[in-house]
């Protein structure tokens, strides 16, 4: 039987440490780093190796999987001072699951080809919930060997993974994604309000919008927050105005301009001012129920 990749996991935030998790669970011999080691704690207990940086994690293993917060985290974590570039061994798999801009990824690729490591963007659609029962869905650039090679770890953590095409791929493909969920959210936000403010009978008009044509998933998981006033984050609101503010990036350098998305920017980023931005992104229905 052939043995288990051994793999480094890069940053355990709320996606982060959710993922490692049930890759060390599935049985992959696992190294892990964060920035704060206090999160690496409970892996440590459950048998994972916690490595004190990003380079020493990186040493030594089969595949490499980052999962930060942007572009700056992402540049910090595989070209920093101490960073993984700097302790792959050849042949390495290198995965990108963080949202990021295009350009970066293009240029991480780059300089992991000149290590002479495989690299994947690998970028997942779902939040906390889907992270800790490997729901996730992995939209991935790059080769179909990498994929393959990548497979058993992707189903560790997930349950479907989309090739998008060529390195750049999925980054591009996760921003359009999130560009829509977080129009989405602003747009639910927006009705929530109006619903509350008009008078209806609230349970009646939101069995009507979660069991209608607008009852995406979306819709029907963060309406019941917004009710709740329940923000504890699954994706925080700072992260979501991050991804739009990407996504518009890479519109504009195709000559488009996202008109929804830069109105549900500005929204969040009133929201993330007023000191929300930690909290979950149905968070931003308070800038509606003000006044």
């Amino acid at each position: 039987m052939k043995a288990q990749p051994r793999i480094a996991f890069l940053g355990l935030g709320i996606m982060g440490i959710a993922m490692a998790r049930r890759l060390l669970d599935a049985g992959f011999p696992l190294t892990v780093f964060n920035r704060s080691a206090d999160k690496a704690r409970p892996l440590a207990g459950a048998g994972a190796r916690v490595a004190s940086t990003p380079r020493e994690a990186a040493g030594a293993v089969d595949m490499v999987i980052g999962m930060v917060t942007d572009d700056p985290a992402s540049r910090e974590l595989w070209l920093g001072a101490n960073g993984a570039l700097a302790g792959v061994a050849r042949g390495t798999l290198l995965i990108e699951s963080s949202t990021l801009s295009t350009e970066w990824v293009r240029e991480l690729g780059a300089a992991a080809a000149a290590a002479g490591c495989e690299f994947l963007d690998a970028p997942v659609s779902g939040s906390k919930p889907q992270a800790i029962a490997g729901e996730l869905n992995f939209l991935v650039g790059g080769s179909a060997e990498a994929v393959e090679k990548a497979r058993p770890a992707f189903a560790a953590m997930g349950r479907s993974v989309v090739h998008a095409g060529p390195s750049g791929s999925g980054a591009l493909l996760k921003l359009i994604n999130n560009f829509m969920t977080g129009v989405q959210m602003v747009s639910l936000a927006e009705a929530m309000a109006l619903i509350e403010k008009s008078g209806l009978d609230q349970a009646r008009a939101l069995e009507v919008l979660t069991t209608g044509a607008p009852g995406s998933p979306i819709v029907k998981t963060t309406s019941a927050r917004m009710t709740a006033r329940d923000y504890t984050p699954n994706f925080q609101l700072q992260l979501a105005a991050k991804d739009l503010r990407y996504a518009m990036a890479e519109a504009e350098r195709r000559g488009l301009t996202l008109s929804t998305a830069a109105a549900a920017f500005e929204i969040m980023n009133r929201g993330i001012q007023g000191g929300r931005g930690a909290q979950d992104f149905s968070s931003v229905i308070e800038e509606f129920r003000k006044g």
